[in-house]
């Protein structure tokens, strides 16, 4: 397939969370042959960023197609926004350069044990991946619960204005019964 996928993990997660294993089980049942990536993503958001760029390089020939969760969700605009291609977000973060600060200090990633300490230099890292505004619109599908208990799923409802937006009662930040959208989330990544 012509596609490269790249699932990208949120704040303090991995590829070994729920989402991330649910949508590669589902991508080797279904499109054996698409060309996927699980990166695990680096603590520090240019380090994060670094490494999904050094993925993205690595098939030049590829249509790219981004899913996010969190802060995933807002590396995949970024990407997005950068490289072109389609993205499917899911609860995405819209501000964590402002979520964020409120984390300043050590950290343990409870999936890689990896220490590491949050500074101010990393949320300024942060806003300099903002895209303020987003293009091409029909190129998005936000994915949101109104019960997320970390994010305002209303700053997404306003940033991705226009876009395919699903927004459902209820739910969480890990966006309940994910599983259930991903046959209609590759149909709509994997058309032109």
């Amino acid at each position: 397939m012509d596609y490269l996928v790249v699932y990208l993990h949120g704040f303090l997660s991995s590829p070994q969370s729920l989402k991330a294993t649910q949508t590669l089980d589902f991508v080797k049942k279904h499109y054996p042959d698409l060309h996927m990536e699980v990166p695990q993503l680096a603590n520090y958001p240019q380090d994060a960023a670094k490494i999904i760029e050094d993925i993205i390089e690595q098939y030049p020939d590829k249509k790219l197609r981004f899913i996010g969760s969190s802060l995933g969700g807002y590396l995949s605009t970024y990407m997005r926004e950068k490289y072109s291609g389609k993205a499917v977000l899911v609860n995405p973060a819209v501000r964590p350069y402002e979520l964020l600060l409120g984390y300043l200090g050590e950290h343990v990633n409870p999936n890689s044990g990896e220490q590491f300490l949050l500074e101010k230099k990393h949320i300024e890292e942060l806003v300099a991946l903002d895209c303020e505004n987003v293009h091409t619109k029909e190129n998005y599908w936000v994915l949101l619960q109104t019960k997320d208990e970390t994010l305002d799923y209303r700053q997404a409802e306003l940033k991705y204005q226009g876009c395919k937006m699903t927004i459902e009662e209820g739910g969480d930040h890990s966006f309940q019964n994910f599983q259930r959208f991903l046959p209609d989330i590759f149909r709509f990544l994997l058309q032109d």
